[in-house]
């Protein structure tokens, strides 16, 4: 069984979906629900698998001061994945330790590895919405004969890292991501391989690619992120072209 590490932050307004916020008709809070709703469908991919799903979350003093709450990250996120699958049962929470993604990300494999024994662990975002039990499923029978296995996404970044040996991660998952972290996997004398590509969501260009996605599948009445796809059909977004250029809109 692939262990699937979701390293997420808390859906704070200004702490998450910054990106979105300044390049979109977004407000910072609609950017943090947005990242709410893929966070929601990333726990409901790996949950319909047959990977495990390990929530990885912040410690509060690594946030921001002015993103601290009462709350603490790991209730806050805790409290979403119990809304969403009805429950927290079968579901891990660690946290986060590491100075950046790179660390956070090869602390978390590394000890799941060569600590817990596990066979292999795969690492995500909230920022996959198009991430979805079959992928991970492809990915973890790759995984039983493959050391490394990405996910490639749009502009050189990698919406999935799975792995059944660490590589090196310092700085493994700085853009262009992909390139790098099948690198470090030869580095290591390992095996890569890949998995289908899917788009990634962090910025208004990203927006451009998904939302089209999105609406052709709703039009064929085919399988959508359900939370991601509820937020681009309330909110009204679509994709028009307007002297050759195309441009997000809402309704």
């Amino acid at each position: 069984m692939t262990v699937v590490a979701l390293l997420a932050n808390p859906p704070r307004e200004g702490l998450v979906g910054t990106a979105l916020a300044e390049s979109t008709p977004l407000s910072p809070a609609e950017a943090a629900d947005l990242y709410e709703a893929q966070f929601r469908d990333a726990v409901l991919a790996v949950e319909r698998s047959g990977g495990e799903l390990l929530v990885n979350f912040p410690d509060d003093e690594d946030l921001p001061a002015e993103h601290r709450t009462e709350t603490s990250a790991e209730a806050e996120l805790r409290t979403l994945v119990a809304d969403t699958l009805g429950g927290t049962e079968g579901v891990r929470f660690e946290r986060q330790v590491g100075s950046s993604f790179g660390a956070r990300a090869g602390n978390t494999v590394t000890h799941l590895l060569r600590e817990e024994g596990a066979d292999s662990v795969a690492v995500v975002t909230p920022t996959a919405p198009l991430l979805s039990r079959t992928l991970v499923d492809s990915a973890a029978m790759k995984l039983r004969t493959t050391e490394v296995v990405l996910g490639p996404s749009t502009d050189g970044r990698a919406y999935f890292a799975g792995f059944t040996e660490p590589i090196h991660f310092d700085g493994a998952f700085e853009a262009p991501a992909l390139p790098t972290l099948a690198e470090r996997g030869r580095d290591a004398d390992r095996s890569v391989d890949f998995i289908e590509p899917s788009p990634s969501l962090e910025t208004g260009e990203d927006l451009l690619d998904v939302v089209p996605i999105l609406r052709a599948r709703f039009a064929a009445e085919r399988v959508v992120p359900d939370y991601t796809a509820a937020f681009v059909h309330q909110h009204g977004l679509d994709v028009v072209a307007e002297d050759g250029e195309q441009r997000l809109v809402r309704d």
